[in-house]
């Protein structure tokens, strides 16, 4: 099952994409009720050398000091806020400022490296919200409603795989380029194929969910020089297993589906958008579906802005 949606504004100007991804995500609620994620891009608005960290911090006396120490040593927190979450959780953003993109997972990795604390995600050009529950819970507790951007891919999660928690709910990240995320249905079946490789190319993996095999295999084709839809047809070749999945960068968005055609997905498009998911009926939710076409086995299909 687990549902997956994108949709890009075409004018490359702000909308209110929060919005339509919710009612996206909420109308493939029937396919994943574990946990639901979101990447919203292109409403951020930092400046060049800013990035967002979203760290879950268990809520018990000094941990938070020590995060913010942590953070503290590589850079100045410029701004900060506390999102109560359930678990005996918070959730802790905060804006800082690096000299380069290379500080960042190095960074990342220290504040990891505290017991009862893991950094959900460090961006520049899109906002990540994922948490356990369901989609409406998610989107008030987040406030994804209010959300601003230019495109935006999303998440519903039957776990077939690996712990149910806000850590391995979706959208997945890397950090061997700036921003790219994934979204995913199905399974790699030939996932330690794909994975051993990229290990030793030096990409560090931190889960053995098979989403996260994805963006690094993108995110590694993308650093070699590959647009985003040879990398993609690449992946078709290589990748084993029912699986299709939607990719976001600062630029856009793509999908891929395997070559048997074993995972849904289709798309629409108007002159305003261009819309992907799992199924029709969370088309619907942003566009007229007079005409929605089927992604065919083995097809890959991108809208860059």
């Amino acid at each position: 099952m687990c549902g997956i949606a994108g949709v890009v504004y075409k004018d490359g100007k702000l909308h209110s994409v929060g919005a339509d991804m919710t009612r996206m995500l909420h109308a493939l609620q029937h396919r994943g009720p574990d946990s639901a994620g979101f990447a919203i891009y292109g409403g951020l608005g930092l400046e060049e050398n800013d990035y967002l960290l979203n760290i879950e911090v268990k809520d018990k006396p000094g941990l938070l000091d020590m995060v913010k120490e942590t953070v503290e040593l590589v850079s100045p927190i410029g701004s900060d806020e506390v999102i109560p979450s359930v678990e005996n959780h918070i959730i802790y953003r905060c804006r800082i400022t690096l000299e380069s993109f290379s500080q960042l997972k190095p960074l990342i990795m220290d504040i990891d490296s505290i017991d009862d604390v893991i950094v959900l995600n460090g961006s520049h050009s899109f906002e990540m919200i994922k948490d356990v529950g369901s989609v409406l819970e998610i989107a008030d507790r987040y406030d994804t409603w209010s959300k601003k951007g230019t495109h935006a891919i999303g998440h519903t999660r039957f776990s077939t795989e690996s712990i149910v928690d806000r850590y391995h709910a979706h959208p997945f990240q890397s950090y061997i380029i700036p921003d790219i995320t994934v979204v995913h249905n199905g399974q790699i079946t030939n996932y330690w194929k794909i994975r051993e490789p990229l290990e030793r190319k030096g990409h560090i993996f931190e889960t053995n969910n098979d989403t996260e095999c994805i963006v690094h295999y993108v995110a590694d084709k993308l650093a070699s020089g590959y647009s985003l839809e040879e990398a993609l047809e690449q992946s078709v070749k290589d990748m084993d297993g029912p699986f299709s999945y939607i990719v976001g960068t600062p630029q856009g968005v793509g999908i891929a589906k395997d070559q048997l055609g074993l995972r849904p997905g289709v798309m629409a498009e108007n002159d305003e958008v261009f819309a992907v998911a799992s199924e029709e009926v969370s088309l619907r939710e942003v566009m007229d579906t007079s005409e929605v076409e089927q992604i065919s086995p083995g097809e890959v299909r991108v809208y860059e802005i």
